[in-house]
């Protein structure tokens, strides 16, 4: 049949299962939204482009499917550029599709003209300028491919404005084939019993996971290779949820802010299984001090990553399900009760502790866990407020943390939020934020409440840039330059309120629980502005440049 390239793109879509698509119209994707108009396919007008972004990510990481966003083209397109950054350093399966100008019209420096496969080459898997409408649908058709398989991540397609409007025959393609585009699934065999058989000679094993075993949606195998083995588990900040955070065998999270006994256990293990996680510097500190008594399995996806920041003994390139469920079929229980014992020692001797003379986040957080038992989908923003829901939220179902990793952009949690609550409609979703992030993308409450999400947000307001006061009272003799709101009193209800949501104010320790409770049964958009203290920091801590077992502990 006959059509346009914007019908084309929209059946190409519907093909390809795409319920719901995020974005902003603009002058280069008109024909594209005027074909949106006879579509069945949901849309969210978000309010800015960077929010169409971020919850196509919270949609496809809480959901597991790619998420989809439009954008027009120069200021439309390069303000998705963050975004595209952050699903690239997470490895999350978007595709971003962006208008251009006319295709006679590129390279002239025409209005708003913008170079969108130029600019976002080096932050995504692959990106794809269409001038021959005849090559869109199997363009759309690798698109999906290249952001699903694999190690998962963004894909950008480009299509100039008369692309969208030409006519041709539509013929999806039910297959396709890259020839230059390969990935592992099934790990080498021989590898996979290499590796049990270090697990069974070991005498002080350890786990280390992270957003791999999220994306592959291996959380019951991992789960099975603990139990099986005894072998204790810690996990990455991206990786949280895939293992029970109520689980004995569970040490916390590692790295900067990780905790003693997970810190201890991998620094003096003998054998370092690492599964789905990529050895970043918020993990490993000084490589140099890292897992030295260690032999390493690792165990990952991307070939690139192997060996790519420590010495690797036995590399498994594959699915992390598929060669968990290898793994499994060999391994028994481990001789490891002396260091799991240890373990335990640590974990007694060094808990979570703080100060609760005033209402403090810790104390925050643990209301949403007590109250959501840990049911919910957290999404977060980045500074204190992250670590500190990493630290004391017990995550204890797979695809339930939401927030930015790698990259670390504020402004991620609301918009994040809004994506996983259309994703996952009758889940409670929970945004915990800072009173700096939350006002990188608050124009998002208006999408929020134009789509009745009942998403509630719950505001650690301290009247700082917390993160950056930290470093400077840690780091630069406590001089706070430009990172004092001074405005502590600034009201989020208020502001909720002005959008068209509800909100409430608490400053006392027992007006939390009741406050999130009321929240969650209204089932309406929901601020809680939480008044906490001002000058609270965030540990444990591990100073830059140190070995992960150099710990700040407190004043």
């Amino acid at each position: 049949m006959q059509c346009t390239g914007a019908e084309m793109l929209l059946k190409s879509l519907e093909a390809e299962g795409v319920e719901t698509i995020f974005g902003i119209p603009g002058g280069a994707v008109l024909a594209l939204y005027d074909a949106l108009y006879h579509s069945d396919i949901k849309h969210i007008l978000t309010r800015h482009e960077q929010g169409a972004i971020f919850a196509a990510d919270g949609y496809a990481r809480s959901t597991g499917k790619p998420g989809v966003v439009f954008a027009t083209s120069g200021p439309g397109a390069t303000n998705l550029v963050t975004g595209i950054a952050n699903a690239y350093m997470d490895s999350v399966p978007l595709v971003a599709i962006t208008g251009q100008v006319a295709s006679a019209a590129i390279g002239k420096d025409s209005f708003q003209e913008a170079d969108i496969i130029g600019i976002t080459m080096p932050i995504t898997k692959h990106s794809f300028l269409v001038k021959d409408i005849s090559k869109l649908a199997e363009t759309v058709k690798k698109a999906f491919h290249i952001a699903t398989t694999g190690r998962p991540g963004p894909v950008l397609i480009d299509v100039p404005k008369d692309v969208l409007a030409e006519k041709h025959e539509f013929i999806y393609p039910e297959t396709i084939s890259i020839k230059s585009y390969k990935y592992f699934q099934e790990g080498n065999k021989n590898q996979i019993k290499q590796a049990a058989s270090l697990i069974k000679k070991a005498a002080k094993p350890v786990i280390y996971y992270g957003g791999g075993v999220v994306s592959a949606d291996a959380n019951k195998e991992l789960v099975e290779l603990a139990e099986k083995t005894g072998i204790p588990v810690t996990s990455t900040l991206m990786g949280l949820g895939a293992f029970p955070g109520t689980h004995p065998l569970f040490m916390g999270m590692l790295g900067m802010h990780g905790t003693k006994p997970a810190n201890f256990a991998v620094c003096e293990c003998d054998l370092l299984i690492a599964i789905g996680a990529r050895f970043d510097d918020r993990v490993t500190s000084r490589v140099d001090s890292f897992a030295t008594n260690a032999k390493v399995i690792h165990i990952d996806i991307d070939p690139a990553e192997i060996g790519k920041n420590v010495k690797i003994d036995v590399p498994i390139v594959g699915d992390v399900k598929i060669v968990l469920k290898e793994l499994n079929k060999l391994v028994t229980k481990a001789d490891i009760e002396g260091w799991v014992d240890k373990i335990y020692q640590w974990r007694k001797e060094n808990p979570l502790t703080y100060d609760d003379s005033t209402l403090k986040p810790q104390q925050v957080i643990e209301k949403v866990f007590e109250v959501t038992r840990g049911e919910a989908i957290i999404t977060t923003e980045v500074g204190q407020h992250q670590m500190w829901t990493a630290l004391f939220y017990k995550f204890v179902n797979n695809r339930s943390l939401l927030t930015s990793g790698g990259l670390g952009s504020m402004g991620y949690g609301l918009p994040a939020a809004m994506g996983a609550q259309v994703g996952k409609p009758n889940q409670t979703v929970v945004n915990i934020s800072g009173d700096g992030s939350i006002q990188m993308n608050s124009q998002e409450f208006a999408t929020i409440v134009d789509n009745n999400l009942p998403v509630i947000t719950v505001i650690i307001n301290n009247g700082y840039l917390g993160m950056v006061r930290q470093w400077q009272d840690i780091f630069f003799d406590k001089r706070y330059s430009h990172s004092s709101f001074e405005d502590q009193g600034l009201d989020f209800v208020k502001l909720a309120e002005a959008y068209g949501a509800k909100g409430k104010r608490v400053t006392k320790a027992e007006e939390v629980g009741p406050a999130l409770e009321e929240a969650i049964k209204a089932r309406v958009p929901f601020v809680l502005d939480c008044i906490v203290e001002e000058e609270e920091n965030v540990f444990p801590m591990v100073a830059p440049g140190q070995p992960i077992t150099n710990m700040l502990l407190g004043r």
